[in-house]
């Protein structure tokens, strides 16, 4: 085909890929330094003695320690002076050392040990009375920590942790647009292999090849290929789909770059769209680019959510998530975790500010027949938005040309 879909092979396209030629520096010790000490600031002002963060996305933004969470405990306590303190099982020292990315005091515990009376001695060493704690901390770490130290108020950390994180540094914003424009190459290349009869899990292990290649940090974060009435399904169908000619294609997928995310969708026709694919498309478009250029420092995320439905309504839609329609919120917070607050969603009403970045994807689905969805992400200016990746030209033409 003349228009990017079809034409080449996994094989050959997969040869053609190499590492990314200019990979955006890594996040300076410095960085987070400013980063703790605007933890401290925020601290103060709801009052908080100590900050708890556990393992996950969290950690690794204020300390650099990139671990999923497990049921070990693996956790820093940030005081609102001195140095932090890092809770870890012994056993795990080694590897914590070589992953801090700030100074910190350890303290450990050992395996038949409570890393919760551990964490409650430390905060009773800092004369601690209350703590922020990470809105992401499971259940039973913060039961754990209540019961061990019950004199210690104990709130919610959302303040300090989404206080800090949702405003991101040029640094940050370059790590996010080397990811997104990853994951953009990796989308035209994935077009280029569809041919008649190939599978959702075929492309779906090119997708995540292609990341790989390009220097992703675990090729594919995610990925979702939906052929077809599976794509009227935000989030698809179980099993194994074949591609015909005519069918609709829908793919969502994503990768990290020092952990932060990229999530793009594109959404296009292999072989002749129908007038029905070409009207609903249409309406996508409108309903995206109405609600980036709502986008202005100021305005709560809730209006660009009805910016979308509005352009939705106006065409025949909805209302609200009824179906036909868009059945989920507009955008999403994106950063170090793929969905991160604040949300473009009814009832969240967090002005934007610049710094802020979100997904822009008010989908469209048309139940037991197909669903259009046009994600792209953009980040908020001084004065507006500014794309990561810019949106898809057309329903035809689904890529430009690659420099």
């Amino acid at each position: 085909m003349s228009n990017g879909i079809g034409g080449s092979t996994a094989e050959a396209e997969l040869a053609q890929l190499k590492p990314w030629s200019n990979p955006a520096p890594a996040i300076t010790a410095a960085e987070r330094g400013e980063r703790l000490a605007k933890a401290r600031r925020l601290m103060v002002e709801m009052g908080a003695d100590a900050l708890i963060v556990g393992a996950g996305p969290s950690l690794r933004y204020f300390a650099g320690v990139g671990w999923n969470p497990t049921e070990r405990l693996v956790a820093m306590v940030l005081p609102r002076e001195g140095r932090p303190m890092m809770i870890c099982p012994r056993f795990e020292l080694g590897s914590l050392e070589a992953s801090l990315g700030i100074e910190a005091e350890i303290a450990l515990w050992e395996e038949h040990e409570s890393p919760y009376a551990l964490t409650a001695r430390v905060l009773a060493n800092l004369v601690a009375r209350s703590v922020a704690v990470d809105p992401a901390l499971p259940f039973f770490v913060t039961d754990g920590l209540r019961l061990a130290a019950p004199d210690v108020a104990m709130a919610n950390g959302a303040p300090v942790v989404d206080g800090c994180r949702m405003i991101k540094s040029p640094a940050e914003l370059a790590l996010m647009s080397q990811a997104k424009a990853m994951t953009l190459e990796v989308h035209r290349r994935a077009a280029r292999i569809l041919a008649p009869g190939i599978t959702t899990t075929a492309v779906k292990r090119f997708i995540d090849q292609a990341h790989r290649a390009l220097g992703a940090d675990d090729g594919s974060s995610f990925c979702a290929v939906q052929f077809g009435v599976a794509s009227a399904y935000p989030h698809g169908l179980p099993g194994e789909q074949k591609l015909v000619d005519g069918d609709l294609v829908l793919i969502d997928t994503g990768c990290k770059v020092q952990g932060y995310n990229s999530d793009i969708t594109r959404t296009y026709v292999f072989g002749t769209p129908s007038p029905e694919h070409r009207r609903v498309w249409e309406i996508e478009k409108r309903a995206q680019a109405a609600a980036f250029a709502a986008v202005k420092p100021g305005v709560p995320c809730e209006e660009i959510d009805a910016v979308a439905r509005r352009v939705l309504e106006e065409a025949g839609f909805g209302p609200d998530y009824e179906l036909p329609g868009l059945p989920h919120r507009t955008g999403h917070g994106v950063g170090l975790s793929i969905h991160e607050a604040p949300y473009l969603v009814r009832g969240d009403r967090t002005p934007l500010a610049p710094g802020m970045c979100f997904s822009n994807e008010p989908m469209i689905v048309i139940p037991e027949a197909f669903g259009v969805r046009l994600e792209d992400h953009f980040h908020v200016t001084e004065d507006g938005a500014a794309w990561f990746t810019e949106p898809q030209p057309s329903l035809d033409e689904p890529f430009r040309p690659s420099n």
